[in-house]
């Protein structure tokens, strides 16, 4: 079998980069090609196709849909070129400021089944522009023993009062991940396990106030994207596509530098729905949590 494209690892371990292979047309990517993007999420985890010029709003929909449902519960910039697409800039006339820049996060952690991916084109890129991202895998396994039983304990509760897991099992690569939201308004405080025979039978016990967690994260994250992450210089014409439950991604300060220094920032972006309620290794899985502890 003829394979559709070639991947060339952006790091051994993380992220890789297409070229030489456009995502344009007006029929839906043939069933192969979407069967081995999928199959590159997993292993990947961040996939970037270079070169893709400036794809209409409606093909990057058209791709979008092929990898699931489209989850579209951001706001309509008048700019958008389609109601699914979520327009990001630099300039307000142009598009939504200052998204994703308030702290590492994974996107939808106020849905009980956070988005599985994003599409990620960029029409247009200024200087400084990053985004940043981390596996989580790699980034829970270089913590100590202790601490990596202390956030194993943890839940973080949104402001809607759903509590995720911190730390559970990827539903797609079914190896250890993380769920978080380092931004100050989306987490309204962090449930802590108590001591039981078993995982499974831990009840809440305490709860902590939601800068406590979020600092502790924000500041390993920060040093850990040195280490094991990618800080993604984009490129006019790049077409990524993030592995939402795998990655946590946070826009650099310099994509909201002024467009009279930096250029213009244009990014039009899909949200995937997630599929899946994430779920610890021993069972228990995201819940409402009305009467905290």
């Amino acid at each position: 079998m003829s394979v559709p494209y070639t991947c060339v690892p952006i790091l051994p371990h993380f992220g890789a980069e297409v070229r030489d292979f456009s995502l344009d047309g007006h029929e839906p990517l043939p069933a192969d090609v979407v069967q081995r993007i999928k199959e590159d999420m997993k292993l990947h985890r961040v996939l970037v196709f270079k070169g893709q010029g400036r794809l209409s709003g409606a093909r990057q929909v058209q791709i979008s849909q092929q990898l699931g449902t489209i989850e579209s519960t951001f706001y309509k910039h008048p700019r958008s070129p389609h109601p699914d697409i979520f327009r990001v800039s630099n300039d307000e006339r142009e598009g939504c400021l200052g998204v994703g820049t308030s702290g590492w996060h994974l996107d939808g952690t106020f849905q009980t089944k956070p988005f599985k991916y994003q599409t990620m084109h960029f029409h247009s890129v200024c200087q400084g522009g990053e985004t940043w991202f981390v596996p989580l895998k790699e980034f829970y396994e270089m913590q100590d023993d202790q601490t990596k039983a202390r956030w194993d304990r943890y839940w973080m509760v949104t402001r809607e009062g759903l509590a995720h897991p911190l730390v559970y099992r990827h539903p797609v690569r079914e190896d250890t991940t993380m769920m978080f939201h380092c931004g100050p308004h989306f987490c309204r405080a962090w449930c802590v396990d108590g001591d039981a025979s078993t995982p499974a039978e831990r009840q809440l016990s305490s709860m902590l106030p939601p800068n406590v967690v979020q600092e502790e994260l924000g500041e390993r994250l920060d040093m850990a994207v040195e280490k094991i992450g990618i800080k993604m210089c984009w490129e006019e014409g790049d077409f990524a596509i993030n592995d939402n439950l795998g990655n946590c991604h946070y826009a650099a300060p310099g994509t909201q530098n002024p467009k009279s220094k930096a250029g213009l920032r244009i990014l039009h972006r899909t949200t995937i729905a997630g599929e899946d309620v994430p779920s610890k290794e021993d069972g228990r899985r995201s819940f409402y949590c009305q009467h905290p502890p």
